[in-house]
């Protein structure tokens, strides 16, 4: 019995452990274990970039909807990816400046949301909730918001997948576009797991369409009035004039409008959120101290101290929201992730673009982070530090300055989950230096080479770095601005010195290029679309020479020192940004609205002209024998009809006993050809699904397969509880044997 005297205790350790590994299978994340990527099944479907997809959008009051897109309601619709198709579908039009722009060039090539379970609960194309289809505007490159998603990809951030789509509408050509994941339900969970955190999208700037952030208010000729003021009076020729500061409006000056769109010779008002009086007290003189920013020092070729941004942003007044310009940027506190108070009421920008329910509880917690990083303490107790270095590493490269780091401070997702925060980017179609001043400034050879040289230790162009905390940590720590260096140059030595850069963006020119020649809605022609591809591959390649000399010290990697000193820089002279499209470009040429699809009809009215004027010049003679000939084809269709009907009568006998049937593979196959060419209300119907076309690979998604979808994380859920107490049984069976000897 001695041997055994210690078995009781020996029991109840197994038993404990037992319970440990069960607890640990069925609350794994809330103790820290991080749960792995979901995968949903459209990853390699529709974002199979390796080929243009098809979109068919099939709709019976098209034409309606397309008038009232600025008023972003959803419509119903039925959509056909790739041959399957997917009914009672919700899309609507989208976008910020974007949206407003299309309607102001009275263009109708829209961006579209598709929302698959907007009618239908539980409608998802292989899981995905929400999709984006971007048309390109201010793009002559067709790229811009493709190789900043897959470069964020590549690097390891959670970002949206995407592709190109030829988009038909009930059939007829409508346009190539980009195809974006959308950030909600079936991205957080693809990328997070089941377990996911919670979601915003904070914003304060009134563009585009209605909804918290997204006010109609907003007009995109009254900004780019404003950066034709600065662009005009601010550039670098501007400042070889002595009366330079005499072109200041006086105080009491306002834009006066009209709508004058070729050229962009329009003239407005300021937009909301600047001193209805001009530039301030100090108007009619040169504010104290005018340097722009971090960005386009070369302008004025000034010497450090002769401008101040802080002063300038002082005359120009408060911004919209409670933030304002001395704070640095357009965009409120809130939206810059500052810590203003306790109370919820003071982030409201953010709380009122929540993209997932969220409690008083989610709240606080979110407030407490903010502010232990307004702090600048515990900063990995709050910060996913890794994805946020990740993120700014890419974010500096492609130069986009409308987003967190710009003037607007918008345009990204905030993720939190347990009080750690992280960045998700979105909307890149004005980076590689697009947003620069509309092209003014960043359109010219000197702005291109400011944005090539943007410094990398100086990512924020509109304002100190202080006003941006979730990436200024970065910059006040010697080591971790070491780790974002070393991030950085793995960036450029895998992306760029390897070649695959110039491999990767020759294949992507090459596969779109038919569908840009043909695309009937282009907001550029496909000669600009060619220059524009070569001044981004150009421009990249340089941008990754100018980095790669920052981060060896060969080249200044901040504002001031660059401003000091620019003998070091890469030129770019040779490059103009205008090429690849900007704010004020990009709305294609031969006056932007699908001028294509115009010059086609008028092409065919000409054409239909043309043959009823030559149907008209028939001689007399023509007309005589043309009458003589019609007499002979009667009386030989008369003999004819009496000979047919005999043969009919015969036939009639025999097909009684040969009656064929339609087979329900044929069914399935008259289905598939009728999806490739839907129109009006004739939408095909799947019957059977054992007898689809064999060369299908898939198969849209039924409300059972859905059903089953959605329950996937429910049945994982059941078998990690029957492992647990299978491991649970086995370790008391084993605790008793042992008793028992």
């Amino acid at each position: 019995m001695a041997k055994n005297r210690h078995i009781d205790k020996i029991c109840a350790v197994i038993t404990i452990i037992s319970l440990i590994l069960t607890i640990l299978f069925i609350n794994g994340t809330s103790l820290g274990i991080v749960e792995a990527e979901h995968v949903m099944g459209y990853e390699n479907r529709l974002f199979d970039n390796t080929k243009v997809h098809t979109i068919d959008i099939v709709m019976d009051d098209w034409e309606e909807f397309i008038e009232t897109c600025t008023d972003e309601e959803y419509h119903i619709c039925n959509i056909v990816i790739d041959g399957e198709v997917y009914k009672n579908v919700g899309i609507r039009a989208k976008g910020n400046t974007s949206l407003s722009s299309v309607a102001a060039y009275e263009n109708d090539r829209y961006s579209f949301k598709i929302e698959f379970d907007q009618y239908s609960d539980g409608n998802t194309y292989y899981g995905l909730d929400k999709l984006s289809l971007n048309n390109i505007i201010q793009d002559n490159t067709y790229l811009k918001d493709y190789l900043c998603y897959t470069m964020m990809n590549e690097i390891g951030i959670p970002s949206s997948l995407c592709s190109f789509v030829y988009i038909t509408v009930n059939g007829e050509d409508w346009g190539l576009y980009l195809a974006v994941e959308g950030v909600e339900e079936g991205f957080l969970e693809r990328n997070y797991g089941t377990n996911y955190g919670e979601l915003y999208k904070p914003d304060s700037m009134n563009f585009g369409g209605g909804g918290p952030g997204n006010g109609q208010d907003f007009n995109m000729g009254d900004f780019q009035n404003e950066n034709e003021f600065f662009e005009n009076n601010f550039s670098e020729n501007a400042a070889e004039n002595d009366n330079f500061a005499a072109t200041v409006p006086d105080a009491g000056h306002t834009f006066e409008r009209s709508q004058t769109v070729e050229g962009q010779e329009n003239q407005g008002e300021m937009p909301e959120g600047f001193p209805p009086g001009g530039m301030g007290e100090n108007a009619g003189e040169m504010p104290e101290g005018l340097n722009p920013g971090n960005r386009n020092e070369n302008m004025a070729e000034a010497t450090p101290g002769d401008f101040d941004s802080n002063k300038l942003e002082r005359n120009m007044g408060e911004a919209p929201g409670n933030g304002n310009f001395e704070e640095g940027g357009m965009g409120s506190d809130d939206v810059k992730l500052q810590y203003i108070d306790d109370d919820p009421e003071s982030y409201q920008n953010i709380f009122e673009n929540a993209k997932t329910d969220i409690t008083e509880e989610d709240k606080e917690r979110l407030i407490t982070s903010l502010k232990t990083l307004s702090e600048s303490e515990e900063i990995e107790s709050v910060v996913d530090v890794e994805a946020v270095m990740k993120y700014l590493v890419v974010h500096n490269f492609v130069c986009n300055e409308d987003s967190y780091t710009g003037t607007m401070v918008h345009n990204y997702y905030l993720y939190e989950k347990d009080g750690i925060l992280s960045m998700i980017p979105w909307d890149y179609n004005l980076a590689f230096g697009g947003f620069s001043m509309g092209g003014g400034m960043g359109g010219n050879s000197s702005g291109a080479t400011s944005q090539v040289n943007s410094p990398i230790d100086s990512p924020v162009s509109d304002g100190d770095i202080s006003s941006r905390p979730m990436i200024a940590w970065i910059f006040e720590d010697e080591k971790y601005m070491q780790m974002y260096h070393e991030y950085y140059q793995e960036f450029i030595s895998e992306y760029f010195e390897s070649g695959y850069f110039g491999e990767m963006i020759d294949q992507v020119i090459a596969l779109i290029s038919p569908y840009v020649e043909k695309d009937p809605t282009a907001f550029c022609t496909y000669e600009e679309f060619e220059k524009g591809t070569q001044t981004l591959k150009e421009f990249c390649i340089l941008r990754a020479e100018s980095v790669a000399g920052q981060l060896d010290g060969t080249i200044p990697s901040t504002s001031e020192e660059q401003a000091e000193d620019r003998s070091a820089l890469i030129d770019a002279s040779d490059l103009s940004l205008s090429d690849m499209g900007s704010m004020n470009g990009g709305m294609g040429g031969e006056g932007g609205r699908g001028d294509k699809r115009e010059q086609t009809m008028d092409m065919e009215r000409d054409d239909i002209k043309e043959t009823e004027t030559e149907e008209t010049i028939v001689t007399s003679e023509t007309e005589q024998t043309l009458q003589e000939q019609q007499t002979s084809e009667t009386e030989q269709i008369s003999q004819e009809q009496q000979t047919s009907e005999i043969q009919s009568s015969v036939r009639q006998e025999e097909e009684k006993n040969d009656v064929s049937h339609a087979t329900a593979a044929d069914a399935g196959e008259m289905a598939l050809q009728a999806s490739a060419s839907v129109s009006g209300d004739r939408m095909p119907e799947w019957e059977d699904t054992e007898n689809r076309d064999s060369n299908r690979n898939f198969s849209p998604l039924t409300d059972d397969q859905a059903m089953q979808s959605n329950s996937n994380t429910q049945k994982e859920q059941m078998i990690w509880v029957g492992i647990s107490g299978v491991i649970l049984v086995i370790g008391i069976l084993f605790a008793e044997k042992i008793k028992q000897r």
